[in-house]
């Protein structure tokens, strides 16, 4: 278990989480390390957690979803506080984590993403979309972000962790994923250092 100052993290399994959102009455997706496993079909390093997505537009569904745990957004970010049940969360809270009680270690994260009708917009430059149907793929009956979604997320950080993550998915990501990438970092981060490294494999 890994510690943090908001306590200790156990995460689910991919099972497990799926029988939590298993009662969503929304679409919802596996992100994270986790997707990026299911791709490459191997693990390569632990995982601290585990996150999953929906659109900000169903969090109403998702709160109801998760009645009965205690469940926390980041605001601010940095800070956790209680989600009440009932509350909309705006624009600025996207980061959600979730235990079944105060003193149990949180088990999954959750986060909102934008949407434009049938589009998800990247949220940290809405010129980067995709239709909501190319966002995710199936795999084993349930919905995982595409590898090249999750790399972009991941690039702005670059821990050591997303450059290993890098190193292991890029050369297997198909010609038109590596094409989508290395454009949506153009648009969104131009210096980013992984453009070199992503263009080379053109």
């Amino acid at each position: 278990m890994k510690e943090t100052p908001w306590g200790l993290w156990d995460p689910l399994a991919i099972p497990e989480l799926a029988e939590v959102l298993h009662g969503l009455e929304a679409r919802w997706w596996v992100a994270g390390g986790f997707a990026l496993e299911a791709f490459v079909g191997r693990r390569w390093r632990e995982h601290d957690d585990i996150d999953a997505a929906v659109r900000r537009e169903d969090q109403e569904a998702l709160r109801d979803t998760l009645i009965g745990w205690d469940v926390h957004v980041a605001d601010p970010p940095g800070t956790l506080r209680p989600w009440l049940a009932g509350e909309h969360l705006d624009a600025a809270i996207h980061d959600i984590w979730v235990r079944r009680d105060a003193t149990s270690p949180w088990r999954f994260q959750l986060m909102l993403d934008e949407s434009d009708g049938d589009d998800w917009v990247f949220r940290r430059d809405a010129r980067i979309r995709l239709p909501m149907t190319g966002l995710t793929w199936e795999h084993d009956g349930l919905l995982f972000i595409k590898p090249e979604v999750q790399l972009l997320y991941k690039s702005r950080g670059r821990r050591a962790k997303d450059e290993v993550d890098l190193r292991v998915v890029l050369p297997l990501l198909q010609d038109g994923a590596r094409r989508w990438l290395v454009e949506a970092l153009e648009l969104a981060d131009p210096s980013n250092p992984w453009l070199p490294t992503i263009r080379s494999r053109e």
